[in-house]
């Protein structure tokens, strides 16, 4: 594309309009721009509420990818490759899920996580490859993330994933976008021109997280990896989640603090299996199984074990 043509598409982006209530903003004392910076902010939410049923749509396929052991795919460039490269190194310690099951990647590799490789997004081929380097399957599902939904490496792996037969998902903040317009749910939170015209890491990045949050939290609660509304599938990888660990199972069972660290102990540090033989007082093998039967679902077990 032409510089020109460019920026005639750039005109067409709500993500790169003007905003009318910030021109002002350098003139102001630090105070007031934080009180601009934090009026626009209270947008975000609302934008994200609009959009509630393409997430959950979004979810249910994840769901199903995850049931079939398959693959939520995160792919982006810049700040939209940053968050959702975030999102994914989170689930591992948060959910106890073998690392794979969520994957990041963004335009330039592992470098661009810590500087900037802007340039690196404007080839849709290198989008599509990083795909076939992972080995992409028909069952996974890809998530595009692009603010403007034009960035041409989320383009290229959209397509791609889309010739592989796999679940495609734009999530971008631009009506109508050129990302949406390929992928099988399209996820637009409209959050309206930035606080700085194009600084789409404000309240577009925001909007981006929150839907990320979403996509993840509500697909490891749907596959049983909460309990009530504790995570309980989290890995107690260092000091802070293990005292996160003996509270949950002293929260759900009423035990002590050492009856907590005894179950953990003898579960190998597995919470939700901590909980079932502190609550019906069966032996580490007898509750591993009955947690396999139950599909992973610790409620379900529960009320199996003690109806």
């Amino acid at each position: 594309m032409t510089e020109q043509g460019l920026m005639s598409e750039l005109d067409r982006l709500v993500s790169e309009g003007r905003n009318p209530r910030t021109v002002d903003i350098d003139l102001l004392p630090t105070l007031d721009v934080l009180r601009k910076i934090n009026d626009e902010d209270r947008v975000v939410p609302s934008a994200v509420e609009k959009v509630l049923p393409e997430i959950a749509a979004a979810v249910d396929r994840i769901v199903l990818a995850f049931q079939k052991r398959a693959r939520l795919i995160y792919i982006g460039a810049g700040t939209s490759g940053r968050l959702g490269v975030l999102d994914a190194s989170e689930c591992p310690p948060t959910f106890r899920v073998p690392e794979g099951m969520v994957v990041g990647l963004i335009a330039g590799g592992s470098d661009a996580l810590v500087r900037s490789i802007e340039g690196a997004e404007d080839d849709p081929k290198m989008g599509a490859q990083a795909l076939r380097e992972i080995e992409l399957a028909p069952d996974d599902v890809v998530v595009g993330i692009a603010v403007s939904g034009r960035t041409p490496y989320v383009i290229g792996g959209l397509n791609y994933a889309k010739q592989m037969g796999a679940t495609t998902v734009a999530l971008s903040c631009n009506p109508a976008s050129t990302i949406a317009g390929i992928a099988d749910i399209a996820i637009s939170p409209v959050v309206g021109p930035e606080v700085l015209t194009g600084s789409t890491r404000l309240k577009s990045g925001t909007a981006q997280k929150l839907v990320l949050n979403m996509l993840t939290t509500a697909s490891m609660i749907r596959i049983g990896k909460s309990f009530q509304n504790l995570m309980v599938d989290l890995n107690p990888s260092n000091k802070k989640l293990v005292a996160r660990a003996i509270r949950m199972v002293m929260q759900t069972t009423g035990c002590t603090a050492p009856q907590a660290r005894h179950a953990l102990d003898q579960t190998g540090n597995d919470v939700k299996l901590a909980i079932l033989v502190t609550i019906t007082g069966m032996g580490v093998e007898e509750a591993r199984a009955a947690l396999g039967k139950a599909g992973g679902f610790l409620r379900k077990a529960i009320t199996d074990m003690t109806a």
